[in-house]
């Protein structure tokens, strides 16, 4: 076990050393909650141990309070809301999705890193692994898809 960990490290360092660049996209729904009690700074530094953030999104649907806004750009990442029917709560998957496969074609990006717990980023993981991109998946715990988990190459946890 202490080997794997080992290992483990070796690669976290291998791979910061080379200073990729990476695409980071939260999954604000689904991370930036109440419960998860999630710190964006920690939160960036934990990505940014695997390299430099050149594209950083978070996505938020309608409901998002323009103080959560504020910290999202106090960070240095981008806010993209996902519109949808005023009377229902808009789900941001597809704006995800959309935005991370822009980033997978991308050949200046070396790696993906996804902040959620869904389960249905499993293709956009495996896709991205099939383009050659590392990927990072950065999770709380707590209903975190063991098939999401185990699909990306890095787990960070919140």
């Amino acid at each position: 076990m202490l080997e794997n960990v080992k290992k483990g490290f070796s690669a976290i360092k291998k791979i910061s050393e080379k200073k990729n660049r990476i695409a980071f996209f939260v999954d604000g729904p689904n991370i930036i909650r109440k419960e998860f009690n999630v710190d964006l700074r920690a939160m960036r530094k934990k990505v940014e141990k695997y390299g430099r953030i050149v594209v950083g999104k978070v996505f938020l649907n309608q409901f998002a309070s323009e103080k959560l806004i504020e910290a999202v750009t106090n960070e240095g990442l981008e806010t993209i809301i996902a519109l949808g029917d005023p009377e229902q709560k808009t789900d941001v998957d597809v704006a995800v999705a959309v935005h991370a496969m822009e980033a997978i074609y991308n050949p200046n990006i070396d790696i993906i890193a996804l902040a959620s717990r869904d389960a249905d980023f499993f293709a956009l993981i495996q896709k991205a692994k099939e383009k050659g991109k590392k990927t990072l998946l950065v999770a709380a715990k707590p209903g975190l898809a063991v098939s999401l988990k185990h699909a990306a190459d890095f787990v960070e946890f919140l």
